[in-house]
């Protein structure tokens, strides 16, 4: 996540900010202009236009989300020509009366958060997003529900749709599943980006060119799921697990390694955009006299990639430990995860602009428009080697 600012005063903004806790300054994020910008003060309804300058010095016209106005739980614009009363991001969550309920709002507000910070990332990298309602086909759509004895709620993807349990807004709740579970970490935002990978494999890799490379490293795909399943819950992990994947779930199931693996990328892109943002300068570990400033990174190459994450984390992890409190990142990297990493990053790199049809029977096609990256680092090339694992 890069910085933004006041456009008034100058003063860091955060990605959720609505105001500017400097000059007071209303602010609303613009997806086109992936910026935060002034709104006028007098602004209070859904259907009112206003205009805003963006960074480039253009002007355009823009709505504030039915969210941000009626609930306060959204702070991204709408452009004025569109018909939705929703910005882009609360459009793909299905209507659902449960999140409204005052013991769920803290829940909804904390989700949402998180889905507007997978969003960007998704936009950043050029992958394309279509709503159920543009699309019914290969669109996407988030049912966030409140699971109960009768009605358990469980959190996964089947055919565009991501639902998730609101429990796992609650930070004990997590805490407790991720100690049941074996988890490293477990969070809202986590999620969210394991099941997007299940979204993306659909509509990047099934019945593609790029399903054999895949199968190489991940393994066959047409394995039984509810056969790896019970053999996952039953014996689990294999007892060198840690050399081919980057989690114990990851084992379960090739389908479950790239979600994995797709998460942790995001996770990984979008930090050291946070860190070059900062313009944060590291030393290489292992070099003693070697520095590196983040801003310089060539980060369309994975293994510039890689050095800058193993940089970060480790500095992340001294800082974590030096507060008396967990790594901040409880991961090290094999050479074959760094290959599966670098897989991603190669077919990100190459995502085309429109999910494709890999399934007759239940995909169609989407004219989603490809969107401006922040990332522009980020181009198609030969794939790199894996850089050495990570401590």
């Amino acid at each position: 996540m890069k910085l933004f600012s006041c456009t008034r005063c100058e003063q860091v903004l955060f990605f959720e900010n609505t105001v500017c806790t400097s000059c007071g300054q209303n602010v609303g994020y613009s997806q086109d202009a992936a910026a935060l910008v002034a709104i006028p003060d007098d602004v209070r309804a859904t259907t009112q236009v206003f205009e805003v300058k963006l960074p480039s010095g253009k002007w355009r016209r823009y709505r504030k989300c039915a969210n941000y106005v009626e609930h306060d739980a959204c702070n991204w614009l709408v452009n004025a020509e569109d018909a939705d009363a929703y910005c882009r991001s609360c459009r793909l969550t299905e209507e659902n009366g449960e999140l409204y309920a005052a013991d769920n709002r803290r829940a909804w507000l904390e989700i949402e958060s998180a889905k507007r910070r997978l969003l960007y990332s998704l936009y950043a990298l050029k992958l394309p997003v279509a709503s159920k309602a543009d699309d019914p086909a290969t669109g996407l759509k988030f049912r966030f529900q409140r699971g109960t004895d009768e009605r358990p709620v469980m959190t996964g993807h089947d055919a565009g749709l991501i639902t998730l349990n609101i429990a796992e807004a609650n930070a004990a709740f997590r805490e407790n599943m991720r100690e049941k579970m074996g988890e490293a970490y477990r969070t809202v935002l986590g999620h969210l980006r394991h099941e997007s990978g299940h979204y993306y494999w659909d509509h990047l890799i099934r019945g593609s060119d790029k399903l054999e490379a895949f199968r190489a490293l991940f393994g066959n795909d047409e394995e039984s799921y509810a056969a790896a399943l019970k053999r996952h819950y039953d014996s689990g992990p294999p007892a060198d697990w840690r050399a081919s994947f980057i989690s114990e779930y990851a084992t379960m199931h090739p389908w479950e390694d790239w979600a994995e693996t797709w998460a942790h990328y995001l996770h990984m892109t979008d930090t050291l955009e946070t860190a070059r943002s900062h313009g944060l300068m590291l030393r290489i570990p292992g070099k003693k006299r070697e520095k590196l400033a983040l801003e310089a990174l060539v980060f369309r190459d994975y293994q510039s990639l890689s050095t800058g994450w193993q940089a970060v984390t480790l500095a992340l992890n001294n800082l974590n430990r030096s507060m008396g409190v967990k790594d901040a990142y409880p991961f090290v990297l094999s050479p074959r995860v760094h290959e599966k990493l670098c897989f991603v990053h190669e077919l990100i790199a190459g995502a085309p602009a429109r999910l494709s049809s890999n399934s007759a029977k239940t995909r169609g096609k989407t004219a989603a428009s490809r969107r401006s990256s922040l990332f522009s680092w980020l181009r198609p090339r030969a794939p790199s080697a894996p850089s050495s694992s990570l401590g």
